[in-house]
């Protein structure tokens, strides 16, 4: 019987040292899509990705440029999904954090491969030019990954002060956005936490904040809502709001993806209770590369109590079970679970085209 799963991709930052060569690592056999990404990003005289994987040495100050890093991710997440083997799993929903929204446009059908990658890297492209203001990651959760009682307002008082945005609600974090100037300011203000909060995220812009809206004017500028589809699997936002198949306007996908996304905070949290909620899934699947997301989920399934998890401790001892709530596909044990054996081009070849 097969497992219902939820999908989620992850977003920057996820392409990490210990990620270096993940994706000729796991998807060697993938060179036609591989081939697609290298032709494009070659045409636009940027690196390819096969150069960025099979680099030497990981260089922060190349892998981590979001017009390196995005397409890159996309296509180690892309090829994670395509590695599902849907004979065990019925994928019922996809969602994604941050960038991983747009990752999850192209799993679920609602732009085309190339699509895909025009969007991710462009969007990538232009924010790393810009590369208007910063982010800021901060914890209001306990060691037990129990959100701490009035920490949320103790942190909005200072926020406000210094004039930042929230940008992404991310389980038991809130990732700040802003000016230079303010996440500086902000850096200083708010407390030491666990020996290395609050931390500032190397070259990410102030990412879903109202700073990004010149960014938000030129891809409407770019970019056609033709070129957006109904997807074949339902699709959550960053609003936690659902996309369903043949129900979906192209429009109104179009304008959230560029307009309200680009410029609104983005509710991961949301999202994953979403999903959980309206899914009912047996799991979840995290699409690599990188493990970072995987706190973040269980500690959304915390705050609703999902299947009686309350804390950190419980969801340890799930994970260590023979049903564990998440499969991560960036740890090669989890991995194993979840991946077609012995056919890694089945599904893809099967996929619906736009």
């Amino acid at each position: 019987m097969r497992k219902r799963a939820l999908v989620i991709a992850a977003g920057r930052g996820t392409y990490n040292k210990s990620e270096l060569g993940y994706l000729y690592k796991h998807h060697s056999d993938r060179l036609e899509f591989i081939s697609m990404i290298d032709e494009y990003r070659s045409s636009q005289n940027q690196v390819t990705i096969t150069d960025l994987d099979q680099a030497p040495a990981y260089s922060i100050k190349t892998h981590t440029r979001g017009d390196n890093a995005s397409p890159l991710i996309y296509a180690c997440a892309y090829g994670d999904y395509m590695s599902i083997d849907q004979d065990k799993f019925d994928i019922v929903a996809i969602t994604g954090n941050s960038m991983g929204w747009y990752i999850a446009l192209g799993c679920g059908g609602a732009l085309s491969e190339l699509s895909t990658l025009r969007l991710i890297n462009t969007m990538g492209t232009m924010m790393q030019s810009e590369l208007i203001g910063g982010q800021l990651i901060y914890p209001i959760m306990d060691d037990n990954w129990r959100i701490i009682d009035g920490k949320r307002e103790e942190i909005m008082q200072i926020i406000n002060k210094c004039g930042a945005y929230i940008s992404i609600e991310l389980g038991g974090f809130i990732v700040f956005g802003g000016s230079d100037k303010t996440i500086k300011a902000l850096h200083k203000r708010l407390p030491s936490v666990q020996e290395r909060f609050p931390l500032i995220l190397p070259n990410h812009a102030a990412f879903h904040t109202p700073l990004q809206k010149p960014i938000s004017d030129k891809a409407l500028d770019i970019f056609k809502s033709d070129m957006f589809g109904s997807p074949h699997i339902p699709l959550i936002d960053g609003r936690g709001h659902i996309w369903r198949s043949h129900a979906t306007d192209n429009k109104a996908i179009y304008d959230y993806t560029l307009a309200h996304q680009v410029c609104e905070y983005y509710d991961f949290t949301r999202a994953v209770h979403v999903g959980m909620k309206e899914f009912a899934p047996d799991c979840i699947i995290i699409l690599g590369a990188g493990t970072t997301l995987g706190g973040a989920v269980a500690q959304s399934l915390i705050q609703i109590n999902w299947d009686g998890l309350s804390c950190k401790k419980d969801f340890t001892k799930r994970q260590e079970s023979d049903n564990p709530i998440i499969y991560a596909m960036g740890i090669d044990e989890q991995r194993e679970n979840v991946m077609i054996r012995n056919s890694g081009k089945k599904s893809w070849l099967n996929r619906p085209k736009i």
